[in-house]
């Protein structure tokens, strides 16, 4: 059990007070992006390196012996020594919304002891809403616990968040409202809190889902295949692309969805 410095408490108020402080980094450079630019990579990548560098030094004042999550990660037997302990910093996602002055992106950070997730925290700087949960326990919204929609029924009220792309990959008598935000990780917390009933996306890696999958899972939701199976996060801690697209529900919502959807490619 982690004593001291290394205990939950301490470890996972470092983990809020760290990523609200690199929100406020990040808004010096939110909304600044070329104006003739459909895109401006330049402004994103800054931002990108600024936040990783900022995390780092944060984390070598506060916890020198724990690492941070890279895309090849070594392979480590148990250890009760600091570096059991694993960060996975995720600096920007819904880059284009961030670029371009639209509030929805966010920075998340998720913390593994011995490769099992322990606390993820997803922080919107531009609307001021932070995610968080520690495995196994209660989801929460700033400090208002929230829960995944369960109740078995979708109708035209029910809202179904995804990827800008979906259309051309699936055919869909869902009878909802199809919304994409442009950020996968708002996505899943806004299907941890109730606002979305579900959400379908694709093209991730660890990085981006190791936060979200704890806030998802504390809120009654789980990550699952297209074909209904549960999806398990951790066989890609190796850093490989998932390739699989995704859905994000309760038990009791996924099935009717799956039920909607026909894949056309």
């Amino acid at each position: 059990m982690a004593t001291g410095s290394d205990s939950i408490e301490h470890l996972t108020d470092f983990a809020v007070q760290v990523i609200r402080n690199a929100g406020e980094l990040a808004l010096s450079y939110y909304g600044r992006g070329e104006r003739d630019a459909r895109f401006d990579e330049e402004l994103v990548t800054k931002a990108e390196l600024r936040l990783a560098a900022f995390f780092q030094e944060e984390l070598a004042a506060r916890f020198p012996d724990h690492r941070i999550f890279t895309n090849h990660m070594e392979e480590r037997g148990y250890s009760h020594a600091g570096e059991r302990y694993l960060w996975v910093f995720d600096t920007l996602d819904g880059v284009a919304n961030f670029q371009g002055g639209v509030p929805i992106w966010g920075m998340s950070l998720a913390l593994l002891e011995n490769s099992w997730p322990v606390f993820g925290a997803f922080y919107m700087p531009g609307t001021g809403d932070l995610f968080h949960a520690r495995a196994g326990q209660k989801a929460f919204r700033g400090d208002r616990e929230i829960h995944a929609f369960s109740e078995p029924e979708i109708n035209d009220e029910s809202v179904l968040l995804t990827y800008s792309r979906f259309h051309d990959q699936y055919r869909i008598t869902f009878p909802g409202k199809i919304r994409s935000l442009g950020c996968t990780a708002a996505h899943l917390c806004y299907v941890a809190g109730g606002q979305a009933d579900a959400a379908i996306f694709a093209h991730e890696t660890y990085q981006d889902l190791a936060a979200a999958r704890v806030i998802v899972e504390a809120s009654g939701a789980k990550i699952y295949r297209m074909d209904g199976q549960e999806f398990f996060l951790n066989e890609y801690l190796n850093g490989n692309k998932i390739e699989d697209h995704l859905l994000a529900a309760t038990p009791e919502v996924a099935g009717l969805i799956r039920g909607c959807l026909k894949r056309v490619s």
